[in-house]
């Protein structure tokens, strides 16, 4: 692939080893480019120019162009959003198109995520960004992606691949770099960038960048390494409860999977201790692993946090929800499906709206297909054609496992030999400095994580381990297994779920859809509802269960197959007439042989989905389109409704904080934006997290610069003041513990009617006496809740609103993350006042160790309607344009926010009756 070579300031990822340094080069950088883009706005002398140039990236929406490659004409047919809908006669014409216009909108977008994916963004942004393309050069997007081209695709696939890229290269055809976007020309000022073609297998690495973060529960794994150095067994097993069969239903209750039987022998339950001491990954327990995970891991955890994050920070709240309703419940008679992937908020957003019709569909034109698009893919990733509609959630199936490796000369043990490195060696271009060479090396589990951050050279020099394993000498390697490494066929499973035409088709189509593992949602025109469970699952021996690393040098804990597709759980047309998933337990664990995953979200969103339809069919009642938007944007709190009752019960003295608890007499657990007693109630949250678990964590878990007096981790004594000392924690605000999310909401349940549990006991500190019972920490928390309130939104009470903390910022993925305030005001947008919160249905997402602010949201949503396909409701976060200062930047945002839904037309009358601008492509 030709390398770009360009200078400039970009997409800065969260990491907690940032050094100064680093950040006064990046400010640099950074200056140069507000210059640039002060000039490009119109700033002082700069005007005229500035709006000729801002204006000339702008896409052409009238009247034809000529396209080299069509074979036919292609109409471009956009509505008042700006919202494209194509009409071909062909296939290759259809995704050639797609490439053109999605080029046209959304270029630089696609171009920044290339980079990131190929491991290439220090090309564009120079050295800051080094230790992150190492990092990706290891995992190998790229390499995987360019495999699965040659080797694995389909013949139509690579078709589509090749008439999309014609498309994207058609569009940069003879076009400056500043007549493609604004960004470009800010890049302009200070080197000579010029984007590159577009190639097939830019297209198919991104669905790596799709698995990365949809890849199950790694950063669990990391975490409860991490704990064993300030907590014991018991308290681990209290942080990491067992999901909630009994009170929150799995996805799967009336399905089937098919050629399995009982004789399957269940896999190993999650980090439980067997009679020697080791916990069933075959490590030793908290007191041997106590100081070597400390330091090892968070290397790791620091190194993952550099990776750019496509979705956003990971944990439990982080998935989606979407659910269907048969025919036999709506009042249209036909089923109706509801989705809202909960992403990171990005400007633009992840999401392109886009129909794809073939003018008419036979053999050689076989798409009628509309909804949400990737901008760099061809294809719709979650949408309808004219038979069958899909959605999708994250399983979060576990499809990573982490090998410590016994290095040996050149060589690592495994079973009782020495096998050589595989290894490759990999040229990282910086922008404006010299090229580094790095030598990736892989073993039978994968490549080696600890190769590339200063302090995984660490990993497993303390590392607990079972007499048996060999000796550490200088320490342990640690490897990545991941089943997105090796080279699948998803790519083909969009082409083929957009013409399925059936259950049978759609069911087929699922089967190739092997990475990320996500499930499936179905509804068709004929009135049948279903949901299938894809993916490349590992299967695991006994013993082991992916919770904790594993010992790579003993074969036993290596992968033992996958579990086939005809075998993992589906369901069709259950007899309660719906399907409900918001990233809870697929199946129950004592009704399903495999482990899936033991990392599933807790069902707090699900279960509140199910009562929400549960209560609406109550006496014969029927559900609309209108009830599936006002479902989406539920904002009730369920911890609320458990620990309200709790706190109102306390006797407060200070009337300043009895005032504040006043506030939730009479609440009902809504969290809308205006709402202060759904403000003081999450104050009160995050402190009571606070005081009762985020202050025992250690260090690496905890959110960076924020630092506490603690006793030494190796103290096995009684405390003694005069040994503690000050420890700060390292890990980044929105992917710090306790986040807040649902299974914090199952920690607490199990413990609150406990009223002298250990965990509510927390030290006295200079201004607050001692806790010892679960009121007394609760008191203390409604305290430090109201003067954290009093500081952030006044003394005032009547003044407090949710919407005031809980604040969305709409931020340019590359030059406006970060950087002086004229930067972000150029490219940014916001804030907004949110209401919803934490695991909530209308998941806007904050992360309680970090703070109030939004860190991920329902980034789309759309309400697909089989009796009438053209009465079907979507909306995107921001809008269809990636341009700053065109109308559809974010013309969505604002409806997005009120919770409404934008006309989603279809057929072609419909689109005719809604198209404000047609642009015809000829050949």
């Amino acid at each position: 692939m030709p390398a770009n070579t360009t200078a400039s300031s970009g997409q800065q990822p969260a990491t907690s080893g940032r050094k100064n340094g680093r950040k006064k080069g990046r400010r640099a950088r950074l200056f140069v480019i507000v210059l640039a883009l002060a000039i490009v706005v119109g700033v002082g002398y700069g005007a005229y120019w500035s709006i000729s140039t801002v204006r000339s990236s702008f896409p052409q929406t009238k009247g034809s162009i000529k396209l080299d490659g069509l074979a036919g004409p292609v109409d471009v047919k956009r509505d008042g959003n700006g919202i494209p809908q194509i009409y071909a006669s062909s296939d290759e014409d259809l995704f050639m198109a797609q490439g053109y216009v999605q080029a046209q909108d959304r270029f630089w977008e696609m171009d920044v995520r290339r980079h990131t994916t190929s491991g290439r963004l220090s090309e564009m942004f120079g050295k800051s960004q080094v230790k992150t393309d190492e990092f990706l050069r290891t995992l190998g997007w790229q390499r995987v992606a360019q495999e699965e081209y040659d080797s694995k695709l389909s013949s139509d696939t690579k078709k589509y691949l090749q008439a999309y890229a014609k498309g994207v290269n058609a569009y940069l055809a003879g076009k400056d770099a500043a007549d493609i976007s604004v960004e470009y020309a800010a890049l302009g000022f200070t080197n000579d960038y010029a984007p590159q073609e577009w190639s097939p297998v830019d297209s198919v690495a991104w669905l790596k960048a799709m698995a990365w973060d949809l890849r199950g529960n790694m950063q669990d794994e990391i975490d409860r390494s991490l704990l064993t150095s300030r907590l014991g067994p018991s308290q681990i097993e209290d942080l990491y409860p067992e999901y909630p069969y009994d009170r929150n239903k799995p996805i799967v209750q009336e399905g089937a999977y098919d050629s399995v039987t009982k004789s399957y022998e269940p896999q190993g339950a999650t980090g439980t201790q067997s009679g020697d001491g080791t916990t069933g990954d075959g490590l030793t327990g908290a007191t041997d692993a106590a100081a070597g995970f400390q330091s090892q891991l968070a290397g790791l955890s620091d190194a993952l946090d550099a990776i750019p994050s496509v979705f956003g920070p990971s944990g439990n709240g982080i998935g989606s929800n979407s659910w269907v309703v048969s025919g036999a419940h709506t009042i249209t008679g036909k089923p109706l499906l509801a989705n809202d992937p909960h992403l990171a908020p990005q400007l633009p957003s992840l999401w392109y709206q886009m129909g794809l019709h073939c003018r008419d569909v036979t053999d050689s034109c076989q798409y009628d297909v509309s909804g949400f698009t990737f901008s760099g893919m061809p294809g719709v990733i979650i949408g309808h054609n004219q038979d069958i509609t899909w959605g999708m959630t994250n399983l979060g199936a576990d499809v990573t496992d982490l090998y410590l490796e016994k290095f040996t000369g050149n060589g690592y043990q495994f079973d009782g030999k020495v096998l050589p490195f595989k290894t490759r060696k990999e040229v990282i271009k910086v922008a404006g400095g010299s090229s580094k060479t790095i030598t990736v090396r892989e073993t039978n589990n994968g490549p080696l994580l600890s190769d590339r951050d200063s302090e995984l050279v660490k990993v497993g020099k303390k590392a607990g381990v079972t007499s048996v394993a060999p000796d550490r000498g200088d320490g342990y390697g640690v490897a990545l297994r991941w089943t997105a490494l090796d080279p699948g066929r998803s790519m083909d499973a969009v082409f083929e779920i957009n013409r399925a035409k059936n259950w049978t088709e759609f069911r087929k189509a699922a089967t190739h859809f092997e990475v990320p593992s996500q499930n499936l949602t179905y509804a068709d025109v004929e009135g049948n509802i279903g949901y299938q469970a894809p993916g490349k699952i590992p299967t695991r021996a006994k013993g082991h269960d992916g919770s904790l690393p594993a010992p790579g040098w003993d074969a036993k804990y290596q992968w033992t197959g996958f579990i086939d597709q005809s075998e993992l759980p589906y369901e069709y047309n259950p007899k309660r007439g719906y399907i409900v998933t918001a990233n809870q337990a697929v199946v129950d664990k004592d009704k399903y042989p495999y482990t899936l995953t033991t990392d599933w979200g807790y069902g707090a969103r699900s279960q509140r989905i199910t009562d929400l339809i549960e209560s609406k069919l109550k006496g014969g009642g029927k559900i609309s389109t209108e009830d599936m938007r006002q479902m989406q944007t539920d904002n009730s709190s369920e911890i609320a409704e458990l620990l309200t009752p709790k706190l109102l019960k306390i006797d407060v003295s200070d009337p300043h904080v009895r005032e504040a608890q006043k506030l939730l007499e009479g609440w009902n657990y809504t969290q809308t934006s205006d709402s202060a007693a759904a403000a003081y109630f999450n104050a009160v949250w995050r402190n009571i997290l606070k005081l009762a678990f985020g202050n025992k964590l250690p260090k690496e878990l905890r959110v960076e610069g924020q630092c506490l007096s603690v006793e030494p981790a190796d103290n096995t004594g009684p405390a003694d003041e005069d040994r503690r000392v000050r420890e700060c924690g390292e890990r980044a605000a929105d992917s710090a513990q306790p986040d807040g999310g649902d299974r914090w909401y199952e920690i607490v349940r199990k413990i609150l009617n406990d009223e002298n549990n250990d965990w509510w006991k927390a030290p006295a500190t200079r201004t607050d006496p001692e806790t010892k019972t679960r009121d007394q920490l609760f008191a203390r928390a409604m305290e430090d809740a109201r003067w954290e309130l009093t500081a952030k939104l006044g003394k005032d009470i009547d003044t407090w609103s949710w919407g005031r903390l809980h604040r969305l910022t709409l931020k340019n993925q590359t030059l406006g993350t970060e950087g002086p305030g004229f930067l972000k005001y150029a490219l940014n947008r916001g804030p907004w006042n949110l209401g919803g919160g934490e695991a909530a249905v209308d998941a806007t997402g904050w992360n309680a160790a970090g703070g109030y602010q939004v860190i991920w949201v329902p980034s789309m949503r759309m309400v697909v309607n089989l009796a009438d396909l053209d009465k079907s409701k979507w909306i995107n976060l921001t809008g269809a344009s990636g341009h700053a200062y065109n109308a559809h930047y974010t013309d969505q945002t604002d409806k997005w926010v009120n919770g409404e839904l934008l006309d989603w037309s279809y057929t072609e009358k419909a689109v005719d009756g809604t198209t404000q601008d047609t642009l015809v492509l000829q050949p």
